[in-house]
């Protein structure tokens, strides 16, 4: 069966942040079925449109540069994909790129996420100087609300700073779910309450994982594993056979 993988990068904007990754799941099912794209469809009694994120986005936080895979059952043109879903997509989610993804590679996965929060002036300073303290400590061991352990929050922070115009950035290893969130990054500062006064985090970019490049004659190298694969096993047989043991029967 033809496959086609699409790699889209979108952004999640306005009200639409409030919306659940599950909803997201779902808005994206609709547009593509909307938009009459030809979906490679998943196995079973409940069949659904193979999609793939790479990170989740939480609840509340809006988003410049996320990614999405889909799976089509067909070729299809990275434009054409792209102006069909526009034509279809809802009020704040916009569809900004879309390439094909060569045969081959894995799935994406992401690595690292930076992420932008306005900071008032009368908080500036001590947020600044919160900052020097943040990044002055070699580890900081850290418990989130209702939750059992605890985490290493300055292991997981690859850089933070506060700029001259009162933007907090941060740019964050995403490792497991032990990971640091930006939330706990707010928090160490003093500044989760201002999320509660409607001050939003703003998610401006998700870097991907270095894929392996597929071998330029993919069906060559496909020969070659399956060579490699009966020789291994032709090898097993002649060391038993060496050893005065018999070989597997297999009817």
């Amino acid at each position: 069966m033809m496959r086609q993988r699409v790699r889209i990068r979108f952004r999640k904007q306005h009200d639409l942040r409030w919306i659940s990754h599950r909803d997201l799941i779902r808005a994206f099912e609709r547009m593509l079925r909307r938009a009459d794209l030809p979906l490679r469809m998943s196995e079973g009694f409940h069949p659904k449109p193979q999609i793939s994120f790479p990170s989740a986005l939480s609840v509340g936080i809006a988003a410049d540069a996320e990614w999405v895979e889909i799976e089509l059952a067909e070729a299809a043109e990275p434009d054409d994909v792209r102006q069909r879903l526009l034509r279809t997509a809802p009020e704040g989610l916009v569809i900004d790129h879309v390439e094909l993804v060569p045969e081959g590679r894995r799935k994406a996965q992401a690595s690292y996420q930076s992420l932008e929060f306005p900071v008032p002036a009368d908080r500036r300073e001590a947020v600044r100087a919160a900052v020097e303290r943040f990044l002055s400590e070699p580890s900081l061991a850290v418990t989130r609300p209702g939750a059992a352990g605890s985490i290493d929050l300055r292991a997981g922070v690859d850089h933070l700073e506060l700029s001259d115009d009162g933007c907090l950035r941060m740019r964050l290893a995403i490792v497991s779910q032990a990971s640091a969130h930006p939330r706990d990054v707010l928090r160490w500062l003093a500044l989760d309450d201002l999320e509660r006064s409607g001050v939003y985090l703003t998610r401006t970019a998700v870097e991907l994982a270095p894929c392996r490049q597929p071998p330029h004659n993919l069906q060559a190298h496909r020969n070659l594993q399956a060579h490699r694969s009966e020789s291994h096993e032709e090898g097993n047989v002649d060391q038993r056979l060496s050893a005065g043991g018999m070989p597997d029967r297999r009817d």
